[in-house]
């Protein structure tokens, strides 16, 4: 049993899809002297069968869709339409080598591609695609964030501003019962009130030693300076 590979060849189908095909086949000698006779050595042979093989691939071929040459191959042994093909191929060469004292025992297709040009234009088609879909899901996936983004930014608005309203709120109460407090407390004794505010006004006023202050000494600040008891000068105590 020998073995002939034939050259790839791009063919076109017959819906006018090029493919590109490579085939070999198995072949034997079954008349010697005819083999002999007719082409004595087995380069020749190989040659021969090689020719029969691709006129007989465009053939076939420019008859059958590329989808049927496209099949799994492992879809062949279930009948499938391109083991039907490869009979059929196989039967053609083999009637035309029969003269040369030959038998084609079987020829198969070992690959069946599109050209490399219209593979090019499917892969770049295809990440064209993929990159559109990238970019479409890229894109909702910014929007998606910057949606979260911004519910996530109004929150914090809302937070801050009740907190800010609340401390407004608690502060002011405070300062009201601080008030109510510090009222009631001096309410009691307004000689003592009117001496304690004397006295942080002093503080205030005077804590800088370089301070120059024209004033009256008569005049009502200074009365508790005078006088412990704050009568202010020239009137009775």
């Amino acid at each position: 049993m020998l073995n002939v590979d034939a050259p790839a060849e791009e063919l076109i189908a017959a819906d006018q899809k090029r493919v590109v095909i490579d085939a070999f086949a198995r072949w034997r000698i079954v008349d010697p002297l005819r083999y002999y006779q007719r082409l004595r050595t087995k380069d020749l042979a190989q040659r021969q069968l090689a020719t029969f093989i691709s006129s007989t691939l465009r053939d076939v071929v420019g008859r059958e869709p590329l989808t049927a040459l496209l099949i799994d191959p492992r879809a062949e042994s279930h009948g499938g339409r391109r083991a039907e093909i490869m009979r059929n191929i196989s039967q053609l060469v083999n009637e035309k080598a029969k003269e040369n004292g030959i038998e084609v025992v079987d020829v198969r297709i070992r690959r069946a591609d599109l050209p490399e040009a219209n593979s090019q234009a499917i892969f770049q088609r295809m990440r064209t695609e993929r990159e559109q879909e990238a970019k479409l899901i890229r894109a909702t996936g910014q929007e998606a964030a910057q949606k979260r983004r911004a519910e996530a930014d109004r929150e914090a608005t809302v937070i801050i501003a009740n907190a800010k309203r609340d401390s407004e709120i608690k502060r002011g109460q405070g300062d009201a019962e601080a008030i109510k407090i510090f009222a009631d407390a001096f309410g009691k004794d307004t000689s003592f009130f009117a001496f304690y505010r004397s006295m942080q006004a002093y503080r205030t006023a005077l804590n800088d030693k370089t301070t120059t202050m024209v004033l009256s000494p008569s005049s009502d600040f200074f009365r508790y300076l005078d006088n412990i008891a704050g009568a202010v000068s020239g009137t009775t105590p």
